[in-house]
């Protein structure tokens, strides 16, 4: 009896060491001795641990800075020349869709400017046909769009928005947004002919200010019809048109949050209008300019990231100012 009870709790002992064993194997275990800690993590790890789980979903790629337009409220103005080459242009778009981008939208500056139109083509063709992105957008002044452009594109276009900020030409050429003789209207409704022939959704973005905040546009939104009228208030950033080494002086153009607010109240039966307030624009949009960095605009300037094709996406978008939450609550 006494040499069972021995063997079973030899059993015993050595099944308990069989099981720790196999515990510290798989590392669900401590060895003996190492006492476990909480993981302390410092301010700038924290920050960047929370930043790492924004994905950029939909992104604003500004990939050139020139325009023909001298719109006096332009908040991405022309201080530099340079447009990345293709192919790197490229690089980066494909490592945003595998850091989780959906959406892109293309601007500038006028993105129909450089090399005529064809630049962004092979960039919206790529993003369609080869990245299989859901959304590929286009933001334009659409003075410099042709049919032909859509002949060759259009399959691979879902969305272009031209700005238009008011009915009356006379106004637009003041606000700067005009070319010589050429009508910003005519522009207007033949791109809107355009698209609808072209299977592309149509979107006409204003910027509100002191010039057409009077102004009533409910009959001719109505009549051009399009998708999405997004309202924007005229927007102040230091270094691109307000504050030194600016190359626009957009105060005059200034309106308050009443104005803006009694705009809308006009505008409340158009039911495409999307209201865009400072704060909106400010923290909910993420920007990547012509070296593919992205812009944070919550202090009132454009402070840049590093590229992300230097550093990637991931290390890059900490720096973006991008507030989600915002994002969603616009509808982005």
């Amino acid at each position: 009896m006494s040499m069972q009870l021995c063997f079973e709790n030899i059993h015993s002992v050595f099944s308990a060491l069989l099981r720790w064993f196999l515990l510290m194997v798989s590392g669900t275990l401590q060895p003996l001795g190492m006492i476990s800690r909480p993981k302390i993590h410092t301010k700038e790890q924290k920050e960047g641990s929370s930043a790492q789980l924004t994905t950029p979903s939909s992104v604003n790629y500004h990939f050139t800075r020139q325009c023909n337009y001298k719109c006096g409220f332009c908040f991405h103005t022309a201080k530099t020349s340079f447009v990345l080459p293709i192919e790197e242009a490229k690089r980066g778009l494909r490592l945003l869709k595998e850091a989780g981008m959906e959406k892109v939208n293309f601007s500038g500056g006028e993105p129909f400017l450089h090399e005529k139109g064809s630049f962004l083509g092979e960039l919206v063709r790529y993003c369609k046909q080869e990245l299989q992105l859901p959304s590929v957008s286009i933001v334009s002044n659409g003075s410099l769009i042709k049919e032909s452009w859509f002949q060759k594109y259009g399959d691979y276009l879902d969305i272009l928005a031209v700005s238009c900020d008011s009915f009356n030409e006379d106004t637009n050429k003041v606000i700067g947004r005009g070319q010589g003789r050429k009508s910003h209207l005519d522009n207007l409704h033949k791109v809107c002919i355009w698209c609808r022939d072209y299977k592309v959704a149509f979107k006409i973005n204003s910027v509100i200010n002191t010039y057409n905040v009077d102004e009533d546009m409910t009959e001719e939104i109505t009549a051009l019809n399009p998708v999405r009228w997004k309202v924007f208030q005229c927007l102040l950033i230091d270094g691109e048109n307000a504050g030194e080494n600016s190359l626009r002086e957009a105060e005059k153009f200034l309106i308050s949050e009443q104005q803006f607010q009694d705009f809308l109240e006009r505008h409340q039966s158009v039911k495409c209008l999307v209201p865009e307030s400072n704060q909106k624009m400010r923290d909910s949009y993420l920007i990547l300019d012509e070296y593919m960095r992205f812009l944070d605009c919550r202090e009132g300037r454009k402070d840049p990231s590093k590229s992300i094709l230097d550093v990637g996406v991931e290390e890059a978008i900490k720096f973006s100012g991008f507030d989600e939450k915002m994002f969603l609550i616009r509808g982005g």
